[in-house]
């Protein structure tokens, strides 16, 4: 039997990751010794946990395997996310990199670093970027590549997950101080 192809796998796997409310990204196929390691990225709005991950690969492997695709060369399924660092090909990329600074090399003039601002549903649209305090507009088909910076540290003011911590780190500094409250303070509160 031939190699499995990358449209015959995704045929099978597509309706899967849409059930579970996710965006197929890629499915890549490569040869990994005397087996075929076969690679489904796929990503959605609130990110990929692993449970959901681990989900869609159980379900995956069944289909594949009651399959006659994959003939009788043994493989290895991966589900996992595109990562941190993904490149921004797609309008719903840039939407969900809302927030984030991005590397932008357009097909022509100067590469730029900006956070994006917003970004628009329609592939003919574009996003909007904060470059060093000034607004500016790239639409998408003047774009050569684009990516996500993977920042240790975000600049405050912005919401995220970051933001998110610092906060649970202040909830926690208050029970510290509380938790170093005298036997007499502690009698006087009950």
């Amino acid at each position: 039997m031939a190699a499995p192809t990358r449209e015959g796998i995704v045929g099978l796997v597509a309706p899967v990751v849409e059930r579970a409310g996710l965006d197929l990204e890629d499915v890549v196929i490569t040869p990994a010794g005397k087996r075929r390691m076969v690679r489904v990225v796929v990503d959605g709005d609130d990110g990929v946990d692993l449970d959901l991950a681990a989900s869609i690969s159980h379900e995956v492997a069944g289909i594949l395997d009651e399959s006659p695709i994959m003939g009788e060369q043994p493989y290895v399924l991966e589900v996992t996310s595109p990562g941190v660092d993904r490149p921004l090909t797609a309008p719903r990329h840039w939407r969900r990199a809302v927030g984030r600074l991005v590397d932008v090399t357009p097909h022509q003039g100067k590469a730029l670093v900006g956070r994006v601002l917003m970004a628009d549903e329609a592939e003919d649209g574009g996003a909007t970027l904060d470059v060093k305090g000034i607004e500016r507009t790239v639409a998408y088909d003047t774009v050569a590549r684009a990516k996500v910076q993977i920042e240790f540290k975000r600049p405050k003011g912005s919401t995220t997950d970051e933001d998110i911590d610092e906060d649970i780190d202040d909830d926690i500094d208050d029970d510290d101080v509380d938790a170093e409250r005298t036997d007499e303070q502690i009698d006087e509160v009950e």
